[in-house]
């Protein structure tokens, strides 16, 4: 709609000054015109698409000044048409910028009740929320909570009992290692006692060699000295029987042959005295380093059936320490691969209450975004209570106005145009605020 200048409302009302040609012809008659202001009334510029005039907040109308007198002794028909002209004009304008705001008004109208409409949607979507989101949320996250608690009480239990185990074996390691340590001590003091007694059958081997050869020695002194004798006695024999003939062919010759008899018998005593003697000495002997080497033989057999023992026992020992060995590394394997598993396990707990905390927090802030927006329609209804109230106090003054006589139109017109746009001003701006939010 084309803008218009500013004017006061007495051209408005009557196009123009009154020329002095113009008079009225009947002076019986007084018009008042609603065409006097004793106030000071600010008009905006003809920048907006309504013709209505746009006043300040500090201008004041007064319309209770007395009407000047139309003083003239005839009456212009034609000044009546023109001022009955832009009355219907500008009565049609205020009709089209009626229907204009009429339409703009059920356009609000419709927006309310949509907003009104989405504001009940978004309250009972923030109560579904409220009465089962978060309690289905806090119970998957309690339960999760608790099965995780319950996993990580258990794993703490089992690497105690590991723990616990790892120790016994530590410990039973320890005793075997001081049981081998004595084994072993015991086994160097077997094997010296085994050289010591190695020691002394060699000692007694030689000692038994050394009787052997003695008994050889004195075999063959004996087989010597027996010769000896033997050829003592053949001799003697050929000198008694020499001396036999002698004594027979000298009858009268003294008496040998029982000399004779008294020395040999007294060699074959002395011969077999010494004999027996040597055959006593030798058998004592004998018997002496037999005994002595069937008791070193004796120590010989237990040193040797001790080292037997204390070998056996060492390779008892030593495939025991083996076997507790392997089963220490299996242990510790077996622990290293609990402790690696648990803290998996454990970082992915971790990772999975950071989740659960995570969308926790998505849904606060959800819950607390909705909660936004719900205050926002709030204040959007409120503000459009507000405006829905100043429109019809509006309608209600513009109804008014419509009733009100021709004198008195002026003013009211331009009061309700006033408040009106002042309205309309003000609603717009919160429009423009409430769509840049």
């Amino acid at each position: 709609m084309a803008s218009r200048p500013n004017t006061s409302s007495y051209k408005r009302m009557f196009g123009g000054e009154r020329p002095a040609m113009l008079r009225s012809t009947y002076s019986s008659r007084q018009y008042s015109s609603p065409v006097r202001t004793s106030s000071r009334v600010s008009y905006s510029s003809a920048s907006s698409a309504s013709p209505s005039i746009y006043m300040s907040k500090g201008a004041r109308v007064r319309t209770s000044a007395p009407l000047p007198r139309l003083a003239t002794d005839t009456l212009d028909f034609g000044l009546a048409e023109a001022i009955n002209t832009e009355f219907k004009a500008n009565r049609t304008n205020e009709k089209a910028e009626m229907q204009h705001l009429n339409d703009r008004f059920a356009s609000f109208i419709e927006k309310v009740r949509f907003l009104e409409q989405q504001n009940k949607i978004l309250i009972a979507e923030l109560e579904q929320m409220r009465g089962k989101g978060s309690s289905r949320v806090s119970d998957l996250y309690e339960d999760e909570m608790r099965e995780l608690r319950r996993q990580v009480d258990q794993l703490t239990n089992e690497k105690s009992t590991v723990e616990v185990d790892r120790d016994n074996m530590g410990e039973d390691i320890e005793r075997l290692k001081e049981k081998l340590q004595e084994e072993m001590l015991q086994r160097e003091d077997a094997e010296n006692t085994l050289r010591g007694f190695r020691q002394d059958v060699d000692n007694a081997s030689l000692a038994r060699l050394d009787l052997e050869r003695k008994v050889e020695s004195l075999q063959e002194e004996i087989a010597f000295l027996k010769k000896l004798h033997d050829e003592e006695l053949a001799e003697l024999q050929i000198q008694i029987q020499e001396q036999h003939v002698q004594i027979d062919m000298e009858v009268a010759k003294p008496d040998l042959t029982a000399a004779l008899k008294d020395v040999r018998q007294q060699y074959e005593t002395l011969a077999s005295r010494n004999l027996q003697e040597s055959e006593e000495w030798y058998k004592s002997k004998f018997a002496d380093l037999s005994e002595a080497a069937a008791r070193n033989n004796e120590v010989i057999r237990l040193a040797k059936q001790e080292a037997n023992d204390y070998r056996r026992q060492l390779q008892s020992l030593t495939c025991d320490l083996e076997a507790l060995k392997g089963t220490n590394e299996s242990l510790e394997r077996q622990m290293r691969e609990m402790e690696d598993n648990f803290s998996m396990e454990a970082s992915g707990y971790q990772d999975t209450i950071a989740h659960l905390e995570d969308d926790t927090r998505n849904m606060k802030d959800e819950m607390a975004r909705h909660l936004r927006e719900y205050q926002d329609l709030l204040n959007v209804k409120m503000a459009l209570d507000i405006e829905i109230a100043t429109y019809r106090k509006l309608l209600e003054g513009e109804e008014s106005r419509i009733t009100t006589p021709f004198p008195n139109l002026s003013s009211l017109t331009l009061r309700g145009t006033v408040f009106f746009s002042s309205s309309l001003k003000n609603c717009e701006e919160w429009k423009n605020n409430a769509e840049c939010k």
